[in-house]
């Protein structure tokens, strides 16, 4: 037996209308200051003021959000008293609302107790709607977050069946103002959610199918979107791509590029989609040995013609790094700027860290220590994975 859950998706142009249409009376917004600085708030605040909803504003949502932050928000949520939370922008901004509305619905409850044996309530005081302005976490659709322990300098994922928001309002338009370079690498998070979902131990025909219709969108659209960010129908495309994987690793899960994503960006900060980009390659020809069917399927996908399976998940794997040159993702970890020395004097604690991130559990095939610390090292300096 298995669950497939998501939330109400209102997708396509104009799809931020919907928001006239929603029942309440008060609403949080919870957001960045550039968000806000780009007037996105205040479209949303005059949407819901036409639906006779007021609103306040929480912008103070830093990349990677902390769990200090989330708990300002809790804090905001129990003096305000809203019975509509509005995550608004990128993952970061997101996850700190879900988390956040989870704590405001269970006052019994801390951070921790968001996993999927524990239960929780929601929708009692205050329902969620998640509304994305870049194309790639699809934390609008997922029932994990992802919040950094301030205490222990490490990423949290969070996760609870009861997690997923309300409504998830997907609309092009808020992401035609993303400049090519975050386009690019929050379309990598995207692709490696497709991509792992579908070879990940979990995998199941209902999320496969948004896998490779995500997959195949994006490398269709993805080029054509990072040399023209007004070109509206390549926008629609990956954002719908955007949410249908992260729909799809949401009812199945991710791999070994999301466990080492997570680690480099709590090591070296740098940003989530451009690492698992940067790993996913590697990761692939790592999972040949045990998942080369079903990357196979998804070699042919993009039209890839070849009767060798594991041949086809290699030319499957450097399809990959020809689309990260089109749109100038690094090939290596080397060439993100990491010295050589911190690289090696920071070793240890990438390593400590993937194995303990969820998501490396999760990978199809099973790895050791040893295993773990070829692969980074195959990944700083941009060698083909052999072993």
């Amino acid at each position: 037996m298995w669950f497939f859950i998501g939330p109400k998706v209102v997708f396509g142009e104009d799809a931020l209308d919907y928001l006239e249409q929603v029942e309440g009376s008060k609403a949080l917004i919870v957001t960045d200051k550039v968000i806000r600085g780009l007037g996105v708030v205040d479209q949303i605040r005059e949407k819901l003021k036409a639906a006779g909803i007021e609103s306040e504003v929480f912008d103070e949502v830093e990349p990677n959000p902390s769990d200090v932050t989330v708990m300002k928000i809790v804090d905001r949520l129990n003096i305000y008293e809203p019975d509509l939370v509005v995550g608004l922008g990128g993952g970061s901004s997101m996850d700190a609302a879900k988390t956040a509305w989870v704590l405001y619905e269970n006052p019994d409850k801390q951070m921790m107790d968001i996993n999927p044996f524990t239960p929780i309530k929601v929708n009692q005081k205050a329902r969620l709607i998640t509304i994305p302005t870049t194309s790639g976490t699809g934390a609008e659709a997922t029932w994990a977050t992802i919040i950094t322990d301030t205490k222990e300098h490490r990423k949290v994922i969070l996760a609870s069946r009861e997690l997923v928001p309300y409504w998830a309002i997907v609309d092009p338009k808020l992401a035609a103002s993303m400049p090519p370079k975050i386009t690019a690498e929050t379309a990598m998070d995207a692709l490696s959610h497709g991509v792992e979902s579908y070879i990940n131990s979990w995998k199941n025909d209902f999320s496969d199918a948004l896998a490779m219709r995500a997959i195949q969108y994006i490398f269709k659209y993805l080029p054509r979107v990072y040399e023209n960010g007004e070109d509206l129908e390549a926008r629609s495309k990956m954002a719908n791509a955007a949410t249908m994987a992260g729909i799809s690793f949401g009812n199945s899960n991710v791999g070994m590029a999301h466990g080492i994503a997570h680690s480099v960006g709590a090591v070296f900060g740098f940003p989530h989609g451009l690492v698992c980009g940067i790993a996913l390659p590697y990761v692939i020809e790592y999972n040949i040995s045990t998942s080369a069917e079903y990357l196979a399927e998804l070699a042919e996908l993009i039209g890839i013609k070849e009767q060798n399976e594991k041949k086809a998940a290699k030319v499957f794997a450097d399809k990959i790094r020809e689309l990260m040159k089109k749109v100038d993702i690094p090939l290596n970890l080397k060439d993100l700027g990491i010295k050589e020395k911190e690289f090696k004097e920071k070793f240890e604690r990438l390593i400590n860290l993937t194995i303990q991130d969820a998501a490396s559990t999760m990978n199809p095939r099973m790895y050791n220590k040893e295993e773990l610390e070829k692969l980074y090292e195959y990944i700083y300096y941009g060698k083909d994975v052999d072993f």
